[in-house]
């Protein structure tokens, strides 16, 4: 089974900066520039189905549908030798992925408007679509805090437009469950602002609600900083939702923040109190640390990645990638490490110096690491883990 990938560039914007380079990310990996928002008409939300108090960004049957197209992949290997890998999306899957984009939009206002645009479009594309392999895929568009706000405030200094942004989702979500989940398995996938509010949503409401943690296949929250305390496997963000480790396990987070080398004091992830939070969250840094586990190795260790790209602007030897994806394949390896109060998801190139393949930066300095990169780094890994949580739940 093919396993199969973006968001945050320099700029003198730190909020600026996320919604950049999770487009970048989606388009090149050589341009960090951000594709202008130019409206593009919402998906139609009253479809059968549903009641029509939700603009899906991506939901089954929906056309267009930014979750749902070609996986085709390019794979270059260390030695420059290319082939391609096929892959395609479940015809029944079994389960459902509920996912929430990071921090992508570019308007002015404080909280972002229902409206689809090119920025929403290019995430769900780099980070949630080749989950189609094994779930349908949902994905509303919801009143995140945008870019511009964060640059104004901080990662958590508004907490008027984050709550806003929290009650978006939560409606989306009850929405969901009342009218398209038909009691369905679910993993729930975000990234950045996004793995934000489902920690919140899942402390609230999957969290204290044992039918609910069970029909709860897995998450995948990552630069969040999911939080737990020192030597426990609960008892942080959440009360009854352990860390997974090992890809049989079910009910459980999958989370961590990928850097290539080890935190500053000053990192926005790694680090307990950090990166974007809601005080209602209610999380000290007083005995914690940030979860991290291995999509490589769940069990510990190190592990190779499996990172998977949008393709678009990539070239191999000067030629352009004519497929939709690019994969390389045994160019990282991963692994959990903890030292001086930071936790974090290590990185680390194995092809060489002869290696030709583009090699990702923390380009937005040590301070964000990779974080632009947590979901692709590892995105067939994080598929293939999916695949295999799906088959211990319905064997």
């Amino acid at each position: 089974m093919p396993r199969a990938p973006v968001p945050i560039r320099p700029g003198a914007a730190v909020a600026a900066a996320i919604a950049v380079v999770v487009l970048a990310a989606a388009c090149s990996s050589g341009s960090s520039r951000a594709t202008p928002p130019t409206t593009v008409a919402p998906v139609a939300s009253a479809q059968p189905g549903t009641s029509g108090s939700t603009v899906w960004l991506c939901r089954p049957g929906a056309t267009p549908d930014p979750c749902a197209g070609d996986l085709t992949a390019t794979v270059e290997e260390a030695d420059g030798s290319t082939s391609t890998q096929s892959s395609l999306a479940a015809r029944r899957a079994p389960v459902d992925c509920f996912y929430v984009y990071p921090t992508v939009s570019t308007e002015p206002t404080a909280n972002a408007d229902l409206v689809i645009q090119p920025a929403e479009i290019a995430a769900a594309k780099a980070q949630a679509s080749r989950f189609s392999q094994m779930c349908r895929v949902w994905a509303p568009m919801y009143r995140q805090q945008t870019a511009a706000d964060l640059d104004r405030s901080g990662l958590s200094g508004d907490q008027s437009a984050l709550a806003v942004a929290y009650t978006s989702v939560l409606s989306a979500w009850r929405d969901y469950l009342a009218h398209d989940n038909d009691g369905r398995p679910v993993v729930f996938i975000g990234h950045s602002q996004g793995a934000a509010i489902l920690i919140r949503l899942l402390a609230s409401q999957i969290d204290p609600v044992a039918a609910r943690r069970a029909q709860m296949v897995s998450a995948i929250i990552l630069g969040g900083n999911v939080q737990e305390p020192f030597g426990q496997a609960v008892g942080g963000s959440f009360q009854h939702i352990p860390a997974c480790a090992s890809a049989a396990q079910l009910h459980c987070v999958i989370a961590y923040s990928s850097f290539d080398s080890q935190p500053p004091p000053t990192a926005l992830f790694g680090r307990p109190g950090q990166g974007v939070s809601l005080q209602s969250d209610q999380r000290t840094s007083t005995g914690q640390q940030v979860l991290c586990t291995n999509p490589a190795a769940l069990g510990g260790g190190t592990g190779t990645l499996e990172p998977y790209f949008l393709a678009a602007g990539r070239k191999i030897r000067g030629a352009a990638i004519t497929t939709p994806w690019v994969t390389y394949p045994v160019m990282y390896s991963a692994q959990c490490r903890t030292e001086n109060g930071a936790t974090w998801l290590q990185v680390t190139a194995v092809g060489g110096a002869t290696d030709p393949r583009p090699k990702v930066t923390p380009n937005l300095g040590p301070r964000w690491g990779l974080h632009g990169n947590d979901m692709n780094l590892a995105l067939g890994n994080l598929v293939g883990l999916v695949g295999d949580q799906v088959r211990a739940d319905r064997p």
